[in-house]
C-alpha cells in the first residue's frame, strides 16, 4: 500500500471522480463500502407532531423527514447516537420546505433548503418536533452520506491501426475513464462513450489497467466529498489497527 497513487479527474464539494493506482480490487471494494456503510450521519430518527391537519398520516410525513439530508460535522463534536432537535412550523397556504426546520444545533442543519415536505392548504398546518441522531449507514439506509458510490477498472486504449473501408459502424461503447497511449485520463462522457466518436479512424484495443480504478463519489450533503473519502479511508485505517493488536495478543 505504500506506492498507490491518487489522481482527481473531476471534483465539486459533493461529487468526484479520482483514480487510485496500487490497489487491488478487494482493497478498492473496502473503500467503497467503508464510505457507504462507516461513516455517519444526522438523520431525523422521531418525530412528535403537535398539529397535522394536512392530507398525510404522520408516518409519511415522518418517512419523508428521515429523508432529508443533515449537515454532519466529523470532527469529534458528536458520537455516535447523539442527537439534535429539530422544529418545524408551517401553515398554509405554503408548501413547507427542508429549510423551514429550525435546528437546536447551528452545526447541523439542513443541507438542502429546497426540499419540499409537504403543500399545505388554506387553513392547513403543520407543527412538529423533530429528534435527529448520529447513526451509520450499515445499521440503516438514511444514514448513507454516500449516496452514489462506485468503481471501475481503469481502461487503456491504444490505437492498433487503420479502419478498412469496410469496417463496422457499430459504436464500441466503453463506460468510466479512459487512459490514452500519451497517459491523457479522458472521461468517457466527452466523447458520448462511444470510442468510435474518438477514434473514427483507427482500429483500438481497450484492456484493464491492472491495480487501477476509477472511483465516482457523490455525496446527500451532509458533508463535502473530501469528507467522505477521508473518513472512509480513516474507518479502513482503524479497523486494520484493531485487527492487528488482535493479531499480536
Amino acid at each position: 500500500m505504500a506506492d498507490y497513487d491518487v489522481t482527481f479527474i473531476e471534483r465539486d464539494d459533493t461529487e468526484a471522480k479520482f483514480l487510485v493506482r496500487g490497489v487491488t480490487p478487494a482493497f478498492a471494494n473496502g473503500i467503497r463500502r467503508a464510505m457507504i456503510a462507516d461513516v455517519p450521519t444526522f438523520s431525523i430518527d422521531t418525530v412528535r407532531f403537535i398539529e397535522n391537519s394536512s392530507v398525510m398520516f404522520d408516518e409519511q410525513l415522518a418517512l419523508r423527514l428521515g429523508l432529508v439530508p443533515l449537515t454532519t460535522p466529523l470532527g469529534g463534536e458528536f458520537d455516535a447516537e447523539d442527537t439534535v432537535t429539530l422544529a418545524l412550523d408551517v401553515e398554509g397556504p405554503e408548501t413547507a420546505y427542508s429549510g423551514d426546520l429550525v435546528s437546536s444545533d447551528e452545526m447541523v442543519q439542513p443541507a438542502e433548503t429546497d426540499v419540499p415536505i409537504i403543500e399545505l392548504k388554506d387553513g392547513q398546518r403543520l407543527e412538529l418536533e423533530a429528534e435527529a441522531e448520529l447513526g451509520y449507514g450499515k445499521d440503516h439506509a438514511k444514514h448513507q452520506g454516500g449516496v452514489a458510490v462506485g468503481y471501475r477498472h481503469l481502461q487503456r486504449v491504444e490505437v492498433v491501426g487503420d479502419r478498412d473501408e469496410f469496417h463496422d459502424d457499430e459504436p464500441e461503447i466503453v463506460r468510466g475513464v479512459i487512459e490514452t497511449e500519451d497517459g491523457e485520463l479522458v472521461p468517457a462522457e466527452e466523447f458520448d462513450n462511444d470510442l468510435t466518436e474518438r477514434y473514427p479512424d483507427s482500429e483500438v484495443e481497450v484492456t484493464d489497467v491492472e491495480n487501477a480504478f476509477v472511483f465516482d463519489v457523490e455525496t446527500d450533503g451532509s458533508f463535502d466529498v473530501d469528507t467522505l473519502v477521508q473518513a472512509g479511508i480513516d474507518s479502513i485505517r482503524g479497523r486494520a489497527e484493531e485487527l492487528k493488536d488482535a493479531v499480536q495478543l
